[in-house]
């Protein structure tokens, strides 16, 4: 039997990192995956019917679009749903490269605003890694915003501003609030080896035929498998086990017939995600684990955390091509970002500039508001589409112990266990960020020439960001991992996905994922004496 030094669960954006970071380091890695590569011609984004796609095979709740390998979640008792994908690459493949870092306060909001918990790790400890993973990524911007600390950071030139966008920011000027054209991990030029540049097609969620696109199948794996990881796909993980002195031994995995394999390793790490991670610790109970592994501190699937997000459309009396250009849109403002006790809730929120969706999810009232059926239709689908440009708001999520990923007692996955339960109710000082970022959207929509907005208070389909399960800490006591994501119980156990996250910020979470996949692939690195890759 091959002897691999780390098993690495998940092959998405935190799995791919730490597998090219270890395999270039020089040790023995085997990534197990259930899902698949993606072949290029089943990229729904060049076919005639993509919109159809996108909402059926191509949706991004695996409980619609129930591909092979798919992990079906019990979200009965959530109030925002899963978005999660099964492929190499993970969920990269579907997401829209928004691709900031978190702030640092983001880091202490405890000390701070006397809310939430303090990580154990500051921004600085993650900066040498934020780095790292942007010249890898490729990340296009603009250096200099001043909501972060100065650090110059590599950027290829910013994505350009819509028509939709130009205006917004416009607004935002006469109103002075903040705004900064967005890091997006989508080339504005040619970058990395057969990668392309952009070439404002849209729709990105629905993968890139540019590879423009930053996705971890085309970033991290082809130097990974290069380096000598080995990548095993269709392979579902059902239980990590442990030897005798109580430390990670390896997993167990079904293969595509369901046959049963065990694989052995003294250090296996997960990656997959706050939902399929917590599950698979929770099914890995064991006589000396009877409440799941590493859950001694109870908090195994405790303090899940999604981003609650609102959306404002204006519409403008003029066309402005608000269904054209890349997902993730044009600029973001933290104006409102940091704490202000003035408020009535701490911490702030975010506001991003989007576009709207193509004619048929538009007809289909994907905006908010459904366009009527019947005589009026054309005039109304005229009203709305080409015409419409939105304003996203993204709340901080303060982690509670009753939001939580558990084992379902109804529903079962493809590997004939019990799917993961996941219970959400949104914070209630998030719906308050929330409804000051609605106002504040209507404000500058209206301020742009918008004569109609349209609110759309919360977004249940919009659970992208899989966060706290795991909680990283100090103390074993109230946290399930420590600051390099090693399990308080079980040595050689690493969660080196979102799982980990003491707090959720109000960004989007996949640059502070990888840099946290990244640093704890170094620290496996120098405590096996291994001499750090430089790159």
């Amino acid at each position: 039997m091959e002897q691999f030094d780390v098993i690495i669960v998940g092959a998405g954006a935190a799995g791919s990192a730490a597998a090219w970071r270890l395999s270039v380091g020089g040790m023995r890695v085997l990534c197990l995956e259930r899902g698949n590569w993606q072949e290029e011609n089943s990229f729904p984004g060049t076919k005639d019917d993509w919109e159809i796609l996108r909402q059926t095979e191509w949706s991004p709740n695996p409980n619609q679009r129930r591909r092979l390998f798919d992990l079906v979640i019990d979200s009965e008792n959530s109030d925002i749903k899963p978005l999660a994908c099964a492929a190499v690459g993970g969920s990269t493949i579907m997401w829209s490269c928004h691709f900031p870092r978190f702030h640092p306060s983001d880091f202490c909001t405890q000390t701070l605003d006397q809310v939430g918990d303090d990580w154990p790790i500051r921004y600085e400890q993650l900066l040498p890694y934020y780095r790292l993973n942007e010249r890898m990524m490729g990340v296009s911007g603009l250096t200099g915003n001043p909501a972060y600390p100065d650090d110059s950071p590599l950027r290829l030139r910013p994505i350009p501003l819509s028509e939709g966008g130009r205006r917004i920011a416009v607004a935002f000027n006469a109103l002075g609030w903040s705004w900064w054209p967005a890091d997006l991990a989508i080339n504005s030029e040619p970058y990395g080896n057969k990668r392309g540049a952009c070439t404002n097609c849209g729709p990105c969620e629905l993968n890139c035929p540019q590879k423009a696109k930053a996705t971890t199948d085309v970033v991290y794996w082809p130097l990974a498998i290069t380096a000598g990881a080995k990548l095993l796909t269709g392979a579902r993980v059902i239980r990590v086990e442990t030897d005798s002195s109580g430390a990670a031994s390896g997993v167990v995995y079904l293969d595509e017939a369901g046959r049963s394999h065990r694989i052995r390793a003294k250090r296996v790490m997960l990656a997959g995600n706050g939902i399929g991670t917590a599950r698979l610790l929770h099914l890995s109970y064991q006589k000396s684990h009877q409440n799941g592994l590493a859950n001694s501190s109870g908090l195994v699937g405790k303090r899940l955390m999604l981003h609650p997000l609102a959306r404002v459309t204006g519409l403008f009396h003029e066309a402005i091509s608000g269904h054209k250009g890349i997902t993730a849109g044009s600029f973001v403002s933290h104006h409102f970002y940091e704490t202000d006790p003035k408020r009535g809730f701490r911490r702030g929120f975010k506001l991003q500039a989007i576009g709207t969706q193509g004619p048929a999810m538009v007809a289909s009232g994907s905006m908010g508001k459904a366009i009527t059926w019947g005589v009026n239709h054309h005039s109304e689908f005229l009203r709305h589409f080409d015409r419409g440009y939105s304003i996203s708001v993204c709340s901080d999520d303060m982690p509670q112990e009753s939001n939580q990923v558990t084992l379902s007692g109804k529903l079962k996955a493809d590997d004939g266990l019990p799917a993961a339960a996941m219970t959400y109710r949104t914070p209630p000082e998030a719906k308050k960020a929330l409804a000051m970022g609605v106002d504040k959207a209507k404000q500058a929509l209206a301020q742009a020439g918008c004569y109609e907005t349209i609110e759309n208070h919360s977004l249940p389909e919009a659970g992208f960001h899989l966060m706290g399960t795991t909680r990283m800490g100090n103390d074993r006591e109230n946290s399930v991992v420590n600051e390099w994501g090693e399990s308080h119980d079980v040595r050689g156990l690493f969660v080196i996905d979102g799982s980990v996250f003491v707090t959720a910020a109000a960004v989007n979470p996949t640059n502070t994922i990888q840099a946290i996949a990244l640093r704890a692939a170094d620290h496996i690195l120098s405590t096996s004496r291994r001499a750090l890759p430089h790159v």
